[in-house]
């Protein structure tokens, strides 16, 4: 049974950065397509940013040029590195990971205030 963890989420200002991590156990890492979603109260859940195994990424409009995804492969580990953070990039990021089954991390909260 797979399993996500995620961590690095916290309170930041304006304009600042976070890096989240997502670390896996319980799958074959380096197959499994990861990503991360975000959701915020009252709508869908949508992609944030996503990673394949080959390394091509897709990104949404919003975030494109502010956010990266990475992965390493060596650590069973998918980041996201955020940059020029705003308010409305509050809400809590969620981990994922697809292949043959379609994992969830719990959720890690992001908070843009000053």
């Amino acid at each position: 049974q797979g399993q996500l963890v995620e961590s690095g989420g916290g309170l930041v200002q304006p304009g600042g950065s976070l890096r989240l991590s997502c670390a896996a156990s319980g799958i074959v890492f380096s197959v499994y397509t990861m990503g991360w979603y975000r959701q915020v109260p009252g709508k869908q859940r949508e992609l944030v940013a996503e990673i394949t195994s080959g390394g091509s990424t897709v990104y949404a409009d919003s975030v494109k040029g502010r956010f990266t995804i990475s992965r390493d492969n060596t650590k069973d580990t998918v980041y996201l590195q955020m940059s020029s953070l705003q308010p409305e990039d509050t809400t809590v990021y969620y981990c994922s990971a697809r292949f043959a089954h379609f994992y969830w991390g719990q959720g890690t909260r992001v908070t843009v205030s000053s």
